[in-house]
């Protein structure tokens, strides 16, 4: 239901896209725009892993400098018939962890100096099963694609609004121009609608990356009570990451009380311990 639910939010989020395109740039505003996001796309497909372990901060540990690790990482992998991916580590107290990669042969997992202090063995384990449950279901791709599809999308409006501006959105409807009104509304409803649809796919992973990581490590429940954790560790100490990256971690890493989470990437997590008490 989670992967059947992803491609019709991506398929909307295309839709969207183009339509957007369309209207604020009539037929070659379409192209244009849809030869952006093949370009993007290209693009995040083969430096979402390097820029995202750059945002954040994170330093490639070796099997000398964290041996327990490298061993619970390794162990889990082969249980995911996964590659073992390359071990990170991000300098922070507060506990957090995330997954990046274009593919499984090319991941990483990428955990706080945190969170080693503040789980056991077996809560740890499911994080880091939760993590290579989204390497297998090759979700940090899916989230880079439509992260910068949702982005094309402003990007297209802001185009728009310079066109208002200096007078570039004139032009004969029949040759291809746009509808004033309608590249108006375009340029308010697309960007809010693109970062909804962008939310809801976000979400929808994290509920598969549960369940997959639930049967990897084979305890739901200690998943659960780190999530749990974690949970409450980051509302009372939000760290200091970079708001596009936030949607990576496995809880919100910026909440903080505030009205920000009512638009969150992140499924509510009461629902995500429920799912995974229930199986």
């Amino acid at each position: 239901m989670n992967t059947m639910k992803t491609f019709m939010l991506m398929a909307a989020l295309t839709a969207l896209f183009m339509v957007a395109g369309r209207a604020m740039g009539g037929q070659q505003g379409m192209i244009i725009a849809l030869l952006l996001a093949v370009g993007l796309n290209f693009f995040a497909y083969w430096n979402s892993d390097k820029m995202a372990l750059s945002m954040n901060r994170a330093r490639e540990v070796s099997v000398h400098e964290a041996p327990d690790l490298h061993a619970l990482v390794a162990n889990l992998a082969s249980r995911a018939g996964l590659p073992k991916p390359k071990v990170y580590v991000v300098d922070d107290p507060t506990p957090n962890a995330f997954a990046t990669g274009r593919d499984p042969e090319h991941a990483a997992v990428a955990v706080t100096t945190g969170i080693m202090q503040v789980l056991d063995r077996y809560e740890l384990e499911g994080v880091i099963a939760h993590e290579l449950g989204h390497i297998k279901n090759r979700d940090i791709l899916i989230g880079s694609i439509a992260a910068v599809m949702a982005g094309a999308i402003s990007y297209l409006a802001s185009m728009a609004q310079w066109a208002m501006l200096f007078g570039g959105m004139r032009g004969n409807d029949e040759e291809g121009g746009s509808n004033p009104l309608v590249m108006l509304v375009s340029m308010i409803v697309a960007p809010i609608a693109a970062t909804l649809i962008q939310m809801a796919i976000s979400r929808s992973r994290e509920y598969l990356a549960d369940a997959t990581g639930a049967e990897i490590c084979g305890h739901p429940k200690s998943l659960a009570s780190a999530l749990n954790k974690l949970a409450n560790y980051n509302a009372q100490r939000p760290m200091n990451v970079n708001p596009a990256s936030a949607q990576m971690y496995i809880v919100n890493p910026l909440s903080g009380g505030s009205i920000a989470s009512l638009f969150s990437t992140h499924p509510p997590m009461d629902e995500r311990i429920r799912r995974l008490l229930s199986m």
